[in-house]
C-alpha cells in the first residue's frame, strides 16, 4: 500500500492528506450489496432460464414455420424490455432517496468537523460519533467520553461493550451510550463489515412467500418440460410421417404453453411499482420483498417516542423536592455535559442554560438499559438523572408522586445528589432526591386514525417502550389502543420465552423494556405464528427491528435503526403506515388473480400434450393461435389485474389456494378444447378446421376463467374482460385479420358444438372457482378504492 503522512489526532487530516489518499485509492468504496445497475438489471431480465429456454424455440420456429407462428418471441421482448424498465425506475428511485437520507460521516479535518458521506471517509480519517451512530468502518478509539457499542449484529452478544482509548471498533456495531473520535483503520473491502457481508452473500433477506411458492413451481414446470417435449416431438414425428419442420411446429406450441414467463415478469413489476409509489409517500423500501410481508403482518409492535408521539419533547414542570438545591444550575450544568445530547436532554438544556463554574470531572452517559446518566462536576459533587423507578426502591414515597404525574402521559425523571461517583457498573451511589422533571410529550395528530385502521383490519397493536408504564398507558389510551388501561412493567415479565408469550396474548401495553427484552418480545410473538413488523427509531430499537419480520424505522432515528430496517419512513409519519400496508396487500391479492391465469395455461398445456402423445394427432393449435388466445384471455388482462387497487385482507396459503383453482380449471380446458378439435375431425373435417374449432372453445373457456378471476366485477375490471371479448371477435370476423392468424367460426353445426363444448367447460370452471376458496367479496374501504381510481 502508498505510505501515507500521519495523521494529528487533535486537528485529523488536512486536505492535502485527505487528497493524497484518495489518490491512493485508500477511501471508503464499499459497493451496496442490495444496488442494482442498469446492467445487473438487464441481466437479470435478459438472462434467465425461460429466455434461454425460448429463444432458442422462437429460432427453431424461425426456420420451421410460417413468420406468424414466431409472434411469441415478440412477446418475450416487448415483457423483457417492461421488466427492465420498470426496475430501473424502481432502482433509481430508491438509489436517490437512499443518498439523501444515508447516514452521514462527522470528520475532523483540517481542525474543523465535516459532514461527508460514508464513500467519502479516506484512511485515517478522524470520525466523530455519538449514541446511535453505526460506525462505518473499523477505527480504533482516540478519545471517548463513556463510550459504549453494541456488536450484536456482529457477534450475538447483546450486552454492552465499553471501549477505552486504542480500543478496535468494528465497523457494524454502532453506539449505545457515550461520544468519542475514532480513527478509521480498516475502509471499503479490507473492513470487517463488508468481509462478512461477502461470505453472507446478502444480509438478512426477507423471506417471500411468493418468490419461494413461484420458483417451486417453476421448478415443477421444468421437470415436466423436458420429457413432454420429447415425447410431444415423437408423437408429431409420427402423426406428420417424418416431416421435421411440422413436427417442430407441432411441438414448439405445447413447450412454450407450458412456461408462465409472465408471471414471473409480473411479480417483478408489481412489487417494482409498489416501490415507487411508496417512495412517493416518502417511504424507503430497502428489500423488496418487503412490499410483500407487509399484507402478511397482524401483528405491529411499536415504540411510543416518536412513532405514536411526536419527535419533539419540551420541559413541561419541575417539581422541586429539596429547595436548598440550585436546580437551574444544576439542570444548565447537566444540559450543557453532553456534546451529543439525547431528546431527553437536550429539552432541558433548551429551558436551563449552562452556568459559570460548573467543570466535568466524568460523566456516565445514558443508556437504555441502565435508563438513568450521571454527572460528577469539579468541587459540585456527583448528580444523577433517569427514571424513578429504576433510581429508587419500591414503595419510596417520590415513586407514588412519579407516577401520578405519569399518568397524565408525560415522561418524568428523577433528580438526584449521589453520596459517591457514580459508575456504570458499580451503579450510581446513594441518593438523595432533589428534583423530579416533567418532559411533555405530544400523540402525534394522525396516532388513533392509524391505529384505528389497524385495528379495524385485524392487526394488533402492541406498545413496547423504555418509558415508564403509567407513562406508556397514558399516551396508547389516548391513541385508542385496546389494553392502555392495564399496562405492564416488564421488569416484572419472565424470560422464559413460552411463558413471556402468555404475558403477551394478556397484556399489550409494556414499559419499561429493555433492548434485549424488546428482542424477546418478538421472538416470543413469532413462535406463536405471528407475522411481526416493528417499528422504532431509536438505538434501543435495532435488536428488535433486526429480528422482526418486517422492521420499520423513522428516518430521523438513528443511523443504526435505519441501517437495519427494511423500510425507512423517511418524513416520521406513523399515518404513511396504512398506506404501506394497503401497497402489499395490493402487490400480494393482484399477483394471487395472475397466478391464477399464468397457472390454469400451464396445466392445460401439459394435459393437451399428453392427450396428443398418446393419440398420436396433429397438435391441435398453430402457435399463432395460441399466441392471440394467451394475449387476450392472459397477458394483456394479466398487466393491468396486477396493478389494480386491491384492499382484500391477507389469508394463509397462497399456493394451495392458486393450485385447487388452476389444476382444475387447467384440465377441464383441456378437455374442452380437445373434445372440439376430436369432433370436428370425426366429422371428417380437415385439420386446419379442426383447429379452429379447438381454439374457439379454448378461448371461451379461457376467458371464463378470467371472468372468475376478475370477480368482483367493476368498471375497470369489466372493461378488462370486455376488452378481450371484443378482441378476439375482431380476431374472427376481420378479414385480413383472421387470415393472418388462420381463425374464424362460422355457426354451423361444428361451430354451434364448439361453442357448447365451450359453454360446458365454463360452466365447470365456475363448480371449480366455487370450491377452490378463492371467494372474494370486496369491503366497502376496496370498493372507494376502485372507485376513486376509475374517477381518477
Amino acid at each position: 500500500m502508498t505510505q501515507t503522512s500521519a495523521v494529528d489526532l487533535a486537528t485529523g487530516l488536512t486536505s492535502a492528506q485527505v487528497a493524497q489518499r484518495v489518490e491512493a485509492g485508500q477511501v471508503n468504496a464499499v459497493r451496496d450489496r442490495n444496488a442494482r445497475s442498469l446492467g445487473d438489471i438487464v441481466r437479470a431480465n435478459t438472462f434467465t432460464y425461460f429466455n434461454a429456454l425460448i429463444g432458442s424455440l422462437w429460432v427453431l420456429m424461425l426456420v420451421s414455420a410460417p413468420l406468424i407462428d414466431s409472434l411469441f418471441g415478440l412477446v418475450i421482448v416487448v415483457n423483457t424490455a417492461i421488466g427492465i424498465v420498470q426496475e430501473y425506475r424502481a432502482a433509481r428511485t430508491l438509489s436517490k432517496l437512499s443518498l439523501v437520507h444515508q447516514q452521514q460521516a462527522t470528520v475532523l479535518r483540517d481542525g474543523a468537523e465535516q459532514v461527508v458521506p460514508p464513500h467519502e471517509v479516506v484512511l485515517d480519517d478522524l470520525i466523530v460519533v455519538g449514541t446511535g451512530d453505526q460506525m462505518l468502518v473499523d477505527s480504533v478509539v482516540v478519545r471517548g467520553s463513556g463510550l459504549e457499542l453494541d456488536e450484536s449484529l456482529l457477534t450475538g452478544e447483546a450486552d454492552p461493550v465499553e471501549k477505552a482509548e486504542s480500543d478496535e471498533v468494528l465497523s457494524g456495531s454502532f453506539v449505545v451510550a457515550g461520544n468519542g473520535v475514532v480513527r478509521a483503520t480498516r475502509i471499503g473491502q479490507d473492513s470487517y463489515a463488508a468481509k462478512l457481508a461477502d461470505e453472507a452473500s446478502k444480509f438478512s433477506l426477507t423471506r417471500s412467500e411468493l418468490r419461494d411458492s413461484i420458483q417451486r413451481f417453476i421448478k415443477f414446470v421444468s421437470f415436466a418440460m423436458i420429457p413432454l417435449g420429447i415425447l410431444l416431438f415423437v408423437s408429431q414425428w409420427n402423426a406428420t410421417d417424418g416431416n421435421i419442420r411440422a413436427s417442430i411446429a407441432g411441438t414448439v406450441p405445447g413447450v412454450i404453453t407450458m412456461v408462465p414467463e409472465g408471471l414471473v415478469l409480473l411479480t417483478s413489476v408489481a412489487m417494482a411499482v409498489s416501490v415507487i409509489r411508496l417512495a412517493q409517500r416518502q417511504a424507503l423500501v430497502q428489500d423488496m420483498p418487503a412490499v410483500e410481508v407487509l399484507a402478511r403482518v397482524d401483528v405491529v409492535c411499536v415504540d411510543k417516542t416518536g412513532t405514536l408521539t411526536e419527535p419533539g419533547m419540551s420541559v413541561q414542570q419541575v417539581v422541586a423536592l429539596d429547595d436548598s438545591v440550585d436546580l437551574d444550575g444544576v439542570l444548565g450544568a447537566m444540559g450543557a455535559s453532553e456534546p451529543d445530547p439525547n431528546p431527553t436532554l437536550a429539552a432541558i438544556a433548551a429551558v436551563y442554560p449552562a452556568g459559570d463554574g460548573w467543570t466535568v470531572e466524568s460523566t456516565v452517559p445514558f443508556s437504555s438499559a441502565r435508563k438513568w446518566s450521571a454527572v460528577t462536576f469539579v468541587d459540585r459533587g456527583a448528580w444523577v438523572m433517569g427514571a424513578p423507578e429504576m433510581l429508587l426502591p419500591d414503595g419510596h414515597g417520590i415513586r407514588g408522586r412519579a407516577d401520578d404525574l405519569a399518568g397524565a402521559g408525560a415522561r418524568v425523571l428523577l433528580l438526584a445528589r449521589s453520596d459517591g461517583t457514580p459508575d456504570a457498573d458499580a451503579g450510581p451511589g446513594g441518593l438523595a432526591p432533589v428534583a423530579l422533571v416533567v418532559i411533555s410529550q405530544t400523540l402525534r395528530s394522525d396516532a388513533a386514525d392509524t391505529v384505528a385502521y389497524f385495528l379495524d383490519q385485524g392487526v394488533r397493536i402492541v406498545v413496547i417502550s423504555g418509558d415508564n408504564a403509567v407513562t406508556v398507558g397514558a399516551i396508547a389510551a389516548d391513541a385508542g389502543i385496546p389494553g392502555a388501561d392495564a399496562p405492564r412493567d416488564a421488569r416484572d415479565l419472565p424470560e422464559d420465552r413460552e411463558a413471556l408469550a402468555a404475558a403477551l396474548d394478556e397484556s399489550s401495553v409494556f414499559g419499561r423494556v429493555t433492548p434485549a427484552q424488546k428482542r424477546a418480545m418478538v421472538g416470543a410473538l413469532q413462535s406463536r405464528g405471528h407475522v411481526v413488523a416493528m417499528t422504532g427509531d431509536g438505538v434501543n430499537d435495532v435488536l428488535a427491528l433486526k429480528d422482526a419480520d418486517l422492521g420499520i424505522a423513522m428516518g430521523s432515528g438513528a443511523g443504526a435503526t435505519r441501517a437495519v430496517a427494511q423500510i425507512v419512513l423517511l418524513d416520521d409519519r406513523f399515518a404513511v403506515m396504512p398506506s404501506v400496508v394497503a401497497e402489499g396487500r395490493r402487490v400480494l391479492g393482484n399477483v394471487e388473480r395472475v397466478s391464477d391465469l399464468f397457472l390454469t395455461k400451464s396445466f392445460y398445456a401439459m394435459v393437451v400434450s399428453i392427450a396428443t402423445v398418446l393419440l398420436v394427432l396433429p397438435f391441435p393449435f398453430l402457435n399463432r393461435h395460441l399466441t392471440v388466445v394467451t394475449a387476450l384471455t392472459i397477458g394483456i388482462p394479466a398487466f393491468f389485474l396486477a396493478l389494480l387497487p386491491n384492499h382484500q385482507r391477507f389469508r394463509a396459503g397462497f399456493f394451495r389456494r392458486v393450485l385447487r383453482f388452476a389444476v382444475p380449471a387447467g384440465v377441464i380446458t383441456a378437455i374442452c378444447a380437445y373434445a372440439s378439435y376430436g369432433y370436428v375431425l370425426r366429422l371428417g373435417d380437415e385439420v386446419g378446421e379442426a383447429r379452429q374449432a379447438a381454439v374457439v372453445t379454448l378461448f371461451i373457456v379461457q376467458w371464463w376463467v378470467l371472468v372468475q378471476v376478475a370477480r368482483p366485477m367493476n368498471l375497470l375490471r369489466g372493461l378488462i374482460v370486455g376488452g378481450s371479448i371484443i378482441g378476439f371477435l375482431g380476431v374472427l370476423y376481420i378479414p385480413w385479420i383472421s387470415r393472418l392468424f388462420d381463425l374464424t367460426w362460422h355457426p354451423d353445426r361444428a361451430g354451434v358444438v364448439t361453442l357448447g363444448f365451450g359453454i360446458v367447460g365454463a360452466a365447470a370452471v365456475s363448480v371449480a372457482h366455487a370450491f377452490s376458496g378463492h371467494g372474494r367479496t370486496p369491503d366497502d374501504e376496496t370498493a372507494r378504492a376502485e372507485a376513486a381510481a376509475v374517477a381518477g
